[in-house]
């Protein structure tokens, strides 16, 4: 599937974290995203050290000591992609402020969509998936965890239960826009 990027003289911010609880779709919209804006997609699950995957697949839920060394990895990837012209987009729980300011301290300008959904839906979404070593058992707990971006912070927010590509094509929407209203004026 192809989703259109817009013009290439408008370009998106080069630096976007695609946000939410587990089992909000956060991957797929970062790649549909990625690929859209021809930027590298970084899976942020793959730079937790194997101390946390192992947390999480016996069901125990991280702490903010745990996140510490995952979410200055996630950081030092959004500072530093694969070319200084290049984009990037993570996917990233990102579920405290906290959070979300250490990355912003690592990557100026940085662009947050947040997929949100009912906890019903999450949690059918996260019995159906194989393969993810995070338990459904650990959503409710994420859930709790989680503090949406506040209106001073560079984010939009996104239903989930509108389909990945729809998602796709109204975050780029609203990464667009961002440029256009934040242009100089030619």
């Amino acid at each position: 599937m192809s989703i259109s990027a817009g013009t290439a003289t408008n370009p998106a911010p080069r630096r976007v974290v695609v946000m939410g609880v587990s089992g909000c779709g956060k991957s797929t919209v970062a790649q549909l995203v990625a690929q859209a804006l021809e930027y590298e997609f970084v899976e942020g699950d793959e730079l937790h050290p194997a101390r946390n995957v192992a947390l999480m697949a016996a069901g125990t839920p991280l702490t903010d000591a745990d996140r510490q060394g995952w979410l200055q990895a996630v950081g030092a990837r959004l500072a530093a992609p694969g070319s200084p012209a290049a984009g990037v987009v993570v996917s990233c729980s990102a579920l405290k402020r906290s959070y979300r300011d250490l990355l912003r301290r690592a990557a100026p300008g940085l662009a947050f969509v947040h997929l949100h959904g009912s906890p019903d839906l999450l949690e059918q979404r996260m019995q159906q998936r194989t393969g993810h070593y995070m338990p459904a058992a650990l959503l409710q707990s994420q859930i709790d965890t989680l503090q949406a971006p506040g209106v001073d912070e560079l984010a939009v927010t996104l239903d989930i239960a509108a389909p990945p590509p729809a998602l796709a094509v109204a975050a780029l929407s609203w990464l667009r826009g961002l440029t256009d209203s934040t242009s100089p004026a030619p």
